[in-house]
């Protein structure tokens, strides 16, 4: 009896610490793979700025709204890189993000690649087409902030009633009456 009560103790003590050590692994691992999105997620939205943010520069210099530093062709390759470094940061999304993350990345791109063309020039467009277009990837970067939160698990949201849809933060009208503005 006492050697029966001394191997069930011993079974039981490794059962529980297996049962741990396995808990323990997987807890790990789920932290890891987190760490892992988080850096995709940040680096992809980090790009898709960049990109946006390069379509405006050139954007503006072509309108006369920025005084030029740069020849159009060095702000297209610049462009051009951007955007290369968008896709590799899209490739991590396709392989680390959650169904909704992913869904949420391939509208952005879309909006996205919609300043671009207007920019270069790929696509016609008025200032207000321009502005609305600007407007449409900063709602899909807050749509793919929205859903990178709720894959990693963090409370809040980055919209709704506490938090109102922002319009575009726009320099006054220029002296003179114009009103062309980016």
């Amino acid at each position: 009896m006492t050697i029966a009560a001394v191997l069930l103790g011993a079974l039981t003590t490794h059962l529980t610490t297996f049962l741990m050590e396995r808990q323990r692994k997987k807890h790990e691992l789920v932290t890891r793979w987190d760490s892992k999105k988080l850096d995709a997620y940040e680096g992809y939205v980090d790009n898709v700025r960049t990109c946006i943010f390069l379509a405006v520069h050139l954007y503006e210099c072509k309108e006369g709204l920025r005084e030029r530093d740069k020849s159009d062709q060095e702000i297209l390759a610049d462009m051009s890189e951007a955007g290369r470094m968008r896709g590799r940061a899209f490739e991590r999304i396709m392989l680390l993000g959650g169904d909704d993350v992913v869904e949420a990345a391939h509208e952005l791109n879309a909006v996205a690649l919609q300043v671009d063309w207007q920019a270069s020039g790929k696509i016609e467009g008025t200032l207000e087409d321009w502005r609305e277009r600007n407007r449409a990837a900063f709602r899909a970067v807050n749509n793919f902030h929205e859903s990178a939160r709720v894959d990693l698990g963090v409370d809040g949201r980055v919209s709704g009633e506490r938090h109102p849809e922002r319009d575009l933060l726009l320099p006054p009208a220029r002296r003179g009456g114009g009103s062309g503005n980016a």
